[in-house]
Formats: C-alpha cells, sequence, structure tokens
C-alpha cells in the first residue's frame, strides 16, 4: 500500500527552514572560545570571514538551546546564594588587544558553596549524552579543550584565579561542575597565538595535507582547503587592499581610512581578492597598484576598479567579450549570471 508522503511545507521543515536563513554577523574578534582550536588556517580563515560555516535550521535550534540553558541555570545558581553577575545581555567584555577578546557567561563574585569567598569565571555548557559522559570521565582540560582555554584567557585577562565550569546534559539534565585554576603561561600563550592570527597578513600552513585527515574532514574550509575553491565570501576582510592593525580596527590602503565595522560586511567596488583566498595564479606584471590580474584559465582576468569586480570572478565570466564589456561599460553594470 502506498504511503502519502508528507508535503514539502510541513511545520518541521518551515521551522527548520526559518532558522536557517535567519542571518547572523560574523564577529568583529577573535574570541576566546575559539583560541584553542588546532588549526590556525581555520582561526585565520574564520577571522578573516573568508569561510563561514552554515549550519542547518536542527543545529541552529539546538544553539539556542544552550543559550536558554544559561538562563535556567543562572537561576537555580541564584537561587542556592551563589551571586552571580553579567549574565545574558549584560556579560562583560575582556579586551585582550589585537582583535583578540572574550565573555564568559557571568561572574561568580560570593556564595559558591566549595569557595563562598573566591570569585570564579563562570562558563555554562550543554553536552549529548556522550559528551557529557566523556566529561565526567576526563574533566574539562582532557575532554574540552577548547572549553579549558577559553577559561584560562578569561581569568587571565580578568585577573580572576578561578572558573566554574557548569556543563548539562541535554539527555537526562545531569549537571557537572568542575573548579578550574589559573594557568597564566597557558592563558598569555593562546591569547598570543590569537593576536599573531589575526594579525598575520599571510594565510597560515593547514593542520594537515591530508584530506581525509579526521580534524579536517568535517570542517567548513575542505573544500578551500583541498579542493582549491575560491572564498566565496567578499567584504572587506577577504580584500588585499585591508589590513588588520594592532589596536583592533581595520583599515584600507585603496582608500586610506579605517574602515568602520558597519561597512566590513558588503565591501566596495575597489574589491581585490587577497591572494591566499584564491586558487589562481597572480600575473604580477600584468596587476597595478589597485588592481590584480589573474591568470584564471587559459584568461588574464583583471579584478579591481579598472577590471571586473570580484563578483563577477566568482561567476565565471565571460571575460574579454567586447560587446558585454560594452555594455557594462555603457550602463556601469556588472555580469550577474554565467552565460
Amino acid at each position: 500500500m502506498a504511503i502519502i508522503p508528507e508535503p514539502e511545507n510541513n511545520t518541521i521543515s518551515l521551522i527548520n527552514r526559518y532558522h536557517e536563513e535567519l542571518s547572523e554577523k560574523p564577529r568583529y574578534h577573535l574570541g576566546f572560545s575559539l583560541l584553542g582550536h588546532p588549526c590556525d588556517r581555520w582561526l585565520w580563515l574564520s577571522f578573516r570571514w573568508a569561510v563561514r560555516e552554515q549550519f542547518p535550521g536542527r543545529i541552529k535550534r539546538l544553539f539556542r538551546r544552550g543559550q536558554d540553558e544559561e538562563l535556567t541555570a543562572a537561576s537555580d545558581l541564584r537561587a542556592i546564594g551563589v551571586d552571580l553577575r553579567e549574565t545574558g545581555r549584560y556579560q562583560r567584555t575582556i579586551y585582550a588587544g589585537s582583535h583578540v577578546q572574550g565573555s564568559p557567561d557571568g561572574i561568580i563574585y560570593t556564595g559558591l558553596p566549595e569557595a563562598p569567598k573566591t570569585t570564579h569565571v563562570w562558563e555554562c555548557k550543554t553536552h549529548s549524552k556522550k559528551s557529557f559522559d566523556e566529561l565526567e570521565k576526563k574533566g574539562v582540560e582532557k575532554a574540552k579543550w577548547q572549553h579549558f582555554i577559553q577559561m584560562q584567557c578569561s581569568m587571565t585577562r580578568a585577573n580572576i584565579t578561578r572558573a566554574l565550569y557548569y556543563a548539562v546534559c541535554k539527555d537526562d539534565d545531569r549537571l557537572y561542575t568542575e573548579r578550574v585554576y589559573i594557568d597564566r603561561g597557558i592563558g598569555e600563550k593562546y591569547i598570543e597565538r590569537g593576536k599573531r592570527i589575526a594579525l598575520s597578513e599571510r594565510i597560515p600552513e593547514p593542520l594537515s595535507a591530508d584530506p581525509s585527515w579526521y580534524q579536517c574532514r568535517l570542517c567548513a574550509a575542505h573544500p578551500f582547503c583541498f579542493d582549491s575553491h575560491p572564498t566565496q565570501e567578499i567584504n572587506c576582510r577577504t580584500c588585499a587592499h585591508a589590513t588588520p592593525e594592532v589596536n583592533s580596527t581595520w583599515t584600507c590602503a585603496r582608500w586610506q581610512a579605517e574602515i568602520p565595522k558597519e561597512a566590513q560586511s558588503t565591501g566596495c567596488r575597489a574589491h581585490v581578492f587577497h591572494p591566499d583566498l584564491v586558487p589562481w595564479k597572480l600575473v604580477e606584471e600584468k596587476s597595478s597598484e589597485w588592481n590584480a590580474c589573474w591568470r584564471i584559465g587559459d584568461q588574464e582576468v583583471i579584478n579591481g576598479e579598472a577590471g571586473y569586480s570580484s563578483r563577477e570572478l566568482l561567476i565565471g565570466g565571460p571575460f574579454g567579450d567586447e560587446v558585454i564589456d560594452q555594455i557594462r561599460k555603457l550602463f556601469d553594470g556588472e555580469i550577474v549570471a554565467a552565460c
């Protein structure tokens, strides 16, 4: 007997699609929560907004659940007399300089039963059953290195000597807490790593040259690193004219000015791809101060104000067609689809 198929626009699919289509602005900084990531290249690409992870609606709802859990956890802690502040939208921002900063989930001033008079950085995380079981067995340093580094960086720069790691199992609501002691050496080491990566003009080496390496297989940058795909992101941070500065700003060599934060995500017509973000060969003798000449296939293509826009390069042409180029010039237009 045939089964009547579910309609495409059913309740679940529409809810997931709603969350998938919600646009989220990328972070302007390199956060403490990322600094324990094993790959320098991924951190550089993330900070440059060159590769962005796209999550299905279900995963985005999971992220929301984690955020909602913080409210419940904070309420429970306060209910037993813990003086927990600077949570939610009032989170403290801890600046480390050179685009590196973090925002712990909260600060416990007093009242933690295990150490009533001690101030703690508070981090609240949700886990699957498998992840939670591993956490209980190994502890946060061995089971969740990035979370451990996040707390070390926060403690180091906030000058707070303890952190409370508060974990919730999403499957059965078990709780796990662990007090973490400060290690300033580790905190400073990873903060300096973040600064080095944020200020680097050139892309770091990948974590592995093996495309099947377990830490690379599911990475959002896998097509970029191993399939020679150009970045699909056109913004100021993927432009060769832009430079991250020590004072946590970005400057544009083309316009000789600081780039406002609100303008960084859109870029301008002068955008030229950073040479480390495309697989094409740079033809230096035909490039100029504000334009780059790339060899794309068997063609030499000018990218910049004097040639084709970066969006046109990603579309793939056609390049060098006299009629199309005349129309582009006449109407100050761009190629919007491959012919």
